[in-house]
């Protein structure tokens, strides 16, 4: 009796572990204490007194100075002689209060610092030699959701404001892109990104099969970072279109492989298979944009349960995309 108890409990545990997601690390003992601020606070909080600010805000925030002023609303910086005037332009514009006023409603920016703070902890875990990038907020009229540099990331709050704002379908936004502009988004998509620029594609990937596979190593990187959020949230999916994707998932790659688009170097199929889209016109408008980048990212998994001497930053730093499907053993049933 107490051997056959002794087995069922060993079993129990076995089939635990094999179930247990192996990126549900413990990251309780990182210490991090991640750089947030808000620059549209400042820089709202400075509008009385403009000129005498400015000097301020560009000392306090550098290079996200320089960018949010010449990338992202696009008026130059302190030096030029309309910036001033087009600063005070800006502040004051109807849309820009009403996108300030928004954000403030209806984004917890205590929420997101430790969302950023949990998902860098990660980082630090993963990647213990490597910069924690500073994060900062702003309102940019709607341009640019995510701006980085060596060391920041620069989120506009006004681009996830929820798919219920209203300003986006009167802007002509897609149905497709509204459904992603809301604040659950911003730190899976600020951490695609980081991702994207730290480790960015190899210059000799021309094939479909080798876009699939990066973009599938990106989204196996936020899945490192925050390992407890859902698949849908990470890639952006609605529920059936993530249960679509299951269910078809034998079924897509066999018409990659028939079909001899796996290889194929068309820039048109790379598109066609990794970009966000309203559906995947191979298939049908049930389909989600991205499949290449749903396939990929379950290669990248298929080989990192294969290889569990693999860290994570050799995966990120692995070029050669054919060796990770062949080493996948990824064969959807």
């Amino acid at each position: 009796m107490m051997n056959r108890l002794m087995i069922l409990m060993l079993a129990s545990l076995l089939a635990f572990s094999c179930q247990r997601n192996p990126l549900k690390v413990d990251v309780s003992d990182v210490e991090l204490e991640l750089t947030f601020k808000s620059y549209d606070d400042d820089l709202f909080a400075s509008a009385e007194n403009l000129e005498e600010k400015v000097a301020g805000l560009q000392a306090e925030y550098g290079t996200f100075f320089d960018l949010f002023n010449h990338h992202m609303i696009g008026i130059g910086g302190p030096e030029d002689e309309n910036f001033y005037p087009q600063l005070e332009a800006f502040l004051s514009d109807t849309m820009i209060v009403n996108l300030k006023a928004e954000a403030d409603l209806r984004i917890d920016r205590g929420r997101l610092k430790n969302d950023f703070t949990e998902a860098f902890r990660h980082y630090r875990y993963y990647f213990p030699g490597q910069v924690v990038p500073a994060v900062y907020t702003c309102i940019s009229g709607l341009n640019e959701s995510v701006v980085l540099a060596d060391s920041l990331i620069g989120i506009s709050l006004d681009k996830y404001l929820g798919a219920d704002f209203d300003y986006y379908p009167r802007l002509g936004l897609p149905a497709y892109k509204i459904r992603n502009m809301h604040p659950q988004k911003i730190v899976p998509e600020a951490l695609y990104f980081w991702a994207m620029t730290e480790y960015p594609i190899s210059t000799q990937a021309s094939k479909v099969i080798e876009s699939m596979i990066y973009e599938g190593s990106l989204l196996y990187f936020v899945d490192a970072m925050q390992p407890e959020v859902h698949d849908s949230l990470k890639i952006g999916y609605t529920s059936d279109q993530l249960e679509f994707c299951q269910a078809g998932e034998a079924d897509m790659w066999a018409y990659l492989a028939e079909h001899n688009l796996l290889f194929s170097t068309k820039r048109m199929d790379i598109k066609r298979y990794v970009d966000d889209g309203p559906y995947t016109s191979s298939f049908t408008t049930e389909s989600p944009g991205r499949v290449g980048a749903w396939l990929g990212w379950q290669i990248v998994r298929s080989y990192m349960m294969k290889n569990p001497e693999m860290s994570l930053k050799q995966l990120m730093e692995t070029q050669d995309y054919l060796q990770i499907l062949n080493e996948s053993g990824y064969q959807p049933d």
